[in-house]
Order: structure tokens, then C-alpha cells, then sequence
């Protein structure tokens, strides 16, 4: 997947993610881009992990089924950001 397609799901998914998450969470457009680009990630890498039993580094795609898990994958990105944020806070 081509770097532009990377920055739009990264925009896609960390606007969505953000507008789903309750709280404030700040940042600007290059945080909620490398939150949607983590997101994918990490929830590329959780599917394949749940689907095939290993553990791989998988980014999701451009598509719609590739934006809801990396929007999972950014909820979960949000969850983490701030559970290590308040604890050292």
C-alpha cells in the first residue's frame, strides 16, 4: 500500500476513532493521523493474530473492511495512550 493511502486510512480512522472514544483527546491532524496509522497496525496485527493463531505485523488496508479494524485498532491505540498517560501523570 502506497504512503498516500497509508495518510488517508491514517486520517479516516483516527477521526472516526476519535469522534467514537468518549473524553477529549486532543492533537492535532498529524496525532489523529499517527493514531489511525498505529491503529491500523495494531489492529491488522490483532486480526491476523485471531484469525490465523500467529502473531504477525499487519497493517490493515484501504478498504472498508481494513477502516473498521483499524478504527478498533485506534480505539484500542486511545485506551492504552491514555491508561499510560494518567499513570504517570
Amino acid at each position: 500500500m502506497g504512503i498516500i493511502a497509508w495518510i488517508v486510512l491514517g486520517l479516516l480512522a483516527g477521526a472516526i476513532a476519535k469522534a467514537i472514544y468518549p473524553g477529549r483527546q486532543g492533537g492535532g491532524i498529524i496525532a489523529t493521523m499517527v493514531l489511525g496509522v498505529v491503529g491500523a497496525f495494531l489492529g491488522g496485527s490483532l486480526h491476523s493474530f485471531l484469525s490465523t493463531g500467529s502473531l504477525q505485523l499487519v497493517g490493515a488496508s484501504l478498504s472498508i473492511p481494513g477502516v473498521f479494524v483499524a478504527v478498533l485498532g485506534a480505539i484500542i491505540a486511545i485506551f492504552i495512550w491514555q491508561a499510560v498517560n494518567r499513570r504517570s501523570a
